[in-house]
């Protein structure tokens, strides 16, 4: 049931957030390996955000990138959602071991990592780090 629950408020998280970002800001998607691939094939700049619904340094986090990425200058980024609690197989692909961990990727190659950072400063410096 909790798991149902949390399901459910991140489906909701992320609808709300999708429909509230502006034309020019970064595409949000829930991750999925193939397009995770493709977009790093593409050298595409990805930023890939692993959030449980129940983490409150998550929650801290979430304001930061929204705001982030509606800068003109992220409009290229693509950013990937890992529900961290039904996506174990995916964590483990990145390498994660905990939630509320942001990594930058320009391309195939990884530029930053960080777990439970919450400064705005230090947040903007690694989605940059994709550019």
């Amino acid at each position: 049931m909790v798991r149902l629950r949390s399901l459910l408020l991140a489906i909701v998280t992320s609808a709300e957030l999708l429909v509230s970002l502006p034309a020019s800001a970064a595409e949000w998607k829930p991750f999925d390996a193939a397009s995770f691939a493709a977009a790093k094939k593409e050298g595409k700049s990805i930023l890939v955000d692993i959030f449980a619904a129940w983490c409150p340094t998550c929650r801290a986090q979430n304001p930061i990138l929204v705001q982030l990425t509606r800068e003109p200058k992220f409009k290229d980024l693509v950013v990937f959602k890992v529900d961290f609690d039904t996506q174990k197989d995916d964590v483990r692909a990145l390498k994660a071991q905990s939630q509320s961990t942001l990594i930058a990727y320009k391309g195939e190659t990884e530029t930053d990592r960080s777990v439970g950072d919450t400064n705005p400063a230090s947040i903007a410096a690694l989605v940059e780090s994709a550019l």
